[in-house]
């Protein structure tokens, strides 16, 4: 999928403590005031500190806003780095990411409304006089259905909810006449054809010129759309029917949420990540709160709030009370199957989970909201920023950070709800993050790596729709915004539109299917916004107690002490071999595999093939046992394939103009300084002659004591190291020959040795790409002597150099890289630590397959020790884990008569039963295997 939801935006204008039957005709509102109630621990914010910060926001928004217009407009987004603008199929494809470019000035379009929330009236009558003028909807070019309308038909009609709305006060915008309405109805039509499915579900994707299925539409053969995808749209579509009066599109959207709705599983009530547009098969059977589901569920609630049409309610409230009784597992939020929803389908979570607080606000329910959100908050005091998904005990997963808005958004709602100045702290943190590691002469860039502090060369829209919007607001008193912000709801999207809309053009129709499906638990429904005086009765620590017990959760988190809990299922009897603790030449566990129907065969490249055939196995539970061993198998591979790969380095621009503003991601070396080891390494660059830096230097004077610049080529990467060092050099940077490649595009790897002992380098190599090297050489060009520092992660920058002069405009970077060289194979070796000599098997998690029957699978996984993660990045604080070891044994107490792992002894599944569920497991652990945000 693409972005999933490039943003989660939710209104806080909500029914006021309505029963779900309440009709949106009285759309009557509520907004806890945020001086309702504050939290003893976190001293009150004055209205100074609050104005600063707020204008802060103002700052770093004309930033961002203006090297957009400066530099990349009309282009649909600025790349900050390169103080240029992403014009689509003139840069290295990003896949499914550049979906939402459309070349309509999609960052501008984005933007409207956000300019008249800051106060920048004048500003908003410019850019929707640039719209009108510039703007073109019928280009030949393929987009995601979900990314325009969020983002391009969601901007528009916010656009057009605010230009009335300062018409209507007399000062600005007296000449507008609906023509974003109308550019808005234009937009819908082109992507109407996407419904024609007999599903009702849209296609992903759609050609803007051509439609669907023509030849010249390049698209229209796609089978599959995610959950959020089909599922989020019924705001932007409902609201185009009520402002146009042509109900179609309200229509088409209902119609794909009724579909949806009937294909939930009907004994979780969940639904999966992907589906099948034609025949509503679920494609991907996991289901979660993040990537692919998201908002999915928030319009469901938020078409409740502006459509008052009660259905809309009844499913969200039966879905919310499936996600709290399987998903949510405080302060964690996992993934499961929806045929299966006690087995946890991951042991990660992605970053787009961050949204739900803020809907837990709308809902009502601040409990659970206050203890997911402080997780998070303590992941990112870690990290700086949320990573784009992180394990369960806390590590990065994915290192990406696109500079996403839903933890600022969840911030916000958490706010308005308890009026807790804690939650201003928490909004001052991300400004300072963000200003101090995201901030670059050209606008604001993403995070490459959150670990290394390398930059992207991407500002997405979604960034200034709603990162600035919900902080500004977090900040912003009433008489600070110019307009009543209760009077509108926001979008996945952060998009207005106004809650008028309820009582306007009602001539769909509108039946209650809900009740044909399921029964209703009314006690589900009593709630739908957050009350002070029934959630803080006479205790206004109650924010603060439940944040307390999770300000470790991250640093002091133990992951050993899960084996521990382990150890006490089944009342004391020995647990089932586990995929960590499993041993190739162990004999005992050679005979729990066959006992779990697993075959282990001895293949001729050395590597160990294991086969599963659950009718081979002794019993039901057994064949349950050996299941998730299967499964366990191709996570921990998957894992231990990432963990072996060295993390990437980093080459930071410190000298005048940049000030250490310009981070750029490296590839590391297997042979010279260790720069996780030893102090970072600093100095000016100079390129080697001959730049290849195959023969001896004939400028080791021009080196001397510096950082060598050499192309990649014409010999191996250590003969150029040995080259610099001898002529004097104290680090080298080896950029790729190959013109236009791109961390973008290509992972990263390591530098290899040439097979001799490289024990006399002892200079750092690092490796850049082409589009990043050629920063430092446009530098050198430009400013002579660029001085730059090589180390495992980026340094702060020096506030006092920076004062020294401006900085300039010229930058770039990125992360990760293409070739992989032999020793960095997708092969991973899991050795076994009783016997380091014998040989070690190899794992391969792509290699999962049926066998030669239905209910058989195949994985190649290694031979492995018996705690492979122990030595990574796991934290065990010695005398501070007892908490949460004791956690985990009540949960695991909890939890062991839900858990088919645990209530075998009570319960024994048939195993013609699990013979039919056979292909649905395999299926959904290989699509976990190539998830994609």
């Amino acid at each position: 999928m693409s972005e999933a939801g490039g943003g989660r935006g939710f209104g806080y204008s909500v029914p006021q403590r309505a029963p779900w039957s309440l009709v949106a005709a009285t759309a009557a509102l509520c907004l806890v005031s945020a001086t309702s109630v504050w939290t003893a621990g976190a001293s009150p914010m004055s209205r100074e500190e609050k104005q600063k910060l707020g204008n802060q926001v103002l700052e770093m928004f004309d930033h961002a806003y203006g090297n957009y217009m400066e530099h990349a407009y009309p282009a649909d987004e600025l790349m900050p780095l390169t103080c240029r603008g992403r014009v689509r199929g003139q840069e290295p494809s990003r896949g499914d990411v550049d979906d939402a470019l459309g070349k309509f000035s999609l960052t501008l379009i984005d933007s409207l409304d956000t300019l008249v929330v800051l106060n920048k009236t004048k500003e908003f009558e410019d850019a929707v006089r640039k719209v009108l003028r510039d703007v073109n909807l019928d280009n030949d070019v393929v987009v995601s259905v979900f990314e325009t309308n969020i983002r391009v038909l969601g901007g528009l009609l916010g656009g057009h909810s605010l230009a009335i709305m300062l018409k209507e006060k007399g000062e600005y915008m007296q000449w507008y006449n609906d023509e974003l309405l109308q550019m808005a109805k234009q937009l819908g039509y082109k992507l109407l054809p996407a419904f024609n499915t007999t599903s009702g579900l849209p296609y992903p994707r759609i050609n803007l010129k051509f439609g669907i299925r023509k030849p010249e539409a390049r698209t229209g053969t796609e089978t599959d759309t995610c959950t959020a995808c089909a599922g989020t749209l019924i705001l932007e579509f409902a609201a185009l029917s009520r402002f146009t009066g042509a109900t179609i599109f309200e229509e088409y959207a209902r119609k794909a949420l009724d579909f949806l709705w009937e294909k939930r599983q009907r004994s979780s009530n969940l639904v999966g990540v992907t589906i099948n547009i034609h025949t509503g098969d679920w494609v991907r059977k996991d289901s979660g709160v993040g990537a692919g589901i998201d908002s999915y569920y928030e319009y469901l609630l938020k078409a409740y709030v502006l459509l008052g049409d009660d259905s809309f309610l009844e499913r969200f409230n039966t879905h919310y009370d499936a996600i709290m009784r399987y998903i949510s597992q405080p302060p964690l939020l996992l993934d499961v199957h929806i045929h299966k929803p006690m087995l946890n389908a991951r042991t990660w979570m992605d970053a787009l989970l961050a949204f739900f607080p803020g809907l837990q606000v709308l809902k009502g329910d601040i409990r659970p909201a206050i203890e997911t959100h402080e997780m998070l908050y303590q992941v990112i005091k870690k990290h700086n920023f949320l990573p784009e998904a992180f394990t369960t005990d806390f590590r990065v997963h994915w290192a990406q950070h696109p500079l996403r808005p839903e933890f600022a958004e969840s911030t916000y709602f958490l706010y308005k709800a308890t009026g807790d100045p804690y939650y201003l702290e928490v909004g001052k943190t991300l400004i300072e993050n963000l200003n101090k590691y995201a901030r670059v002469p050209c606008g604001f860039a993403a995070m490459k790596d959150v670990r290394t502090g390398s930059h992207e060369d991407r500002m997405d829209s979604f960034f200034l729709a709603e990162m600035f919007k919900y902080l500004y607001l977090l900040f912003a008193d009433k008489e600070d915004v110019i307009f009543d912000i209760e009077d509108y709801i926001f979008t996945t999207e952060a998009h207005l539109l106004p809650l008028w809309l309820s009582t306007t053009n009602q001539r769909i129709s509108k039946k209650n299917t809900t009740s044909e499906y399921t029964e209703l638990d009314d006690s589900n429904f009593d709630w739908t916004c957050p009350n002070t005086q029934i959630l803080f009765p006479n205790d206004p620590l109650y924010a603060q107690s439940i944040r307390e017990p999770l300000k470790n959760v991250v640093d002091k988190s133990c992951p050993r002490g899960i084996i521990r809990v382990e150890e006490s299922f089944r009342s004391g009897a020995k647990p089932p071999l586990r995929a960590r603790d499993f041993m190739a030449t162990n004999p005992e566990h050679l005979e729990i595999l066959k006992k779990m129907g697993v075959s282990l065969i001895h293949l001729k490249d050395g590597r160990v093939q294991l086969v599963q055939h659950a009718i081979q196995a002794a019993s039901s539970i057994d064949a349950e046992d050996g299941l998730r061993f299967m499964q366990e198998m191709i996570e921990l591979s998957s894992q231990q394939q990432k963990e072996q790969q060295l993390p990437p380095r980093a080459v930071q621009i410190v000298s005048h103009p940049f000030f250490g503003r310009v981070v750029l991601t490296a590839g590391p070396a297997q042979f010279g300084l260790d720069l996780s080891k030893h102090k970072e390494t600093r100095g000016f660059v100079a390129s080697s002659k001959p730049y290849n830096g195959c023969s001896e230097l004939t400028n080791p004077e021009a080196v001397m004591g510096k950082i060598a610049l050499i192309q990649r080529g014409q010999c191996m990467f250590a003969e150029k190291a040995r080259n610099i060092q001898n002529a004097g050099a104290i680090g080298g940077i080896v950029i790729d020959d190959n013109e236009g490649s791109s961390s973008d595009t290509a992972p990263l790897f390591q530098m290899a040795g040439d097979g001799k002992d490289t024990d006399d380098i002892t200079i750092p190599m690092l490796f850049l790409f082409s589009k990043e090297g050629s920063i430092i050489l446009d530098a050198i060009r430009e400013y002579e002597e660029v001085e730059v520092l090589l180390s495992d992660k980026a340094k702060d920058r020096d506030p006092e150099m920076e004062n020294e002069e401006p900085p300039s405009s010229e930058n770039e970077s990125q992360n990760q890289s293409a070739e992989q060289i032999a020793s960095s194979s997708q092969e991973v070796d899991l050795v076994d630590q009783e016997s380091p000599e014998e040989s070690s098997l190899n794992s391969h998690p792509e290699s999962l397959s049926p066998a030669d029957t239905d209910n058989a699978a195949s994985i190649s996984p290694s031979e492995q020790n018996s705690n492979p993660t122990e030595s990574h990045e796991t934290t065990s604080l010695d005398g501070e884990c007892t908490d949460l070891d004791n956690q985990l044994k009540e949960q695991s107490e909890t939890e062991e008569d839900s858990n088919p792992n645990v209530s075998w002894g009570k319960k024994v599944q048939p195993i013609d039963s699990i013979l039919a569920d056979w292909n649905e497991d395999i299926e959904a652990f290989e699509m976990m295997e190539k998830d994609e945000l």
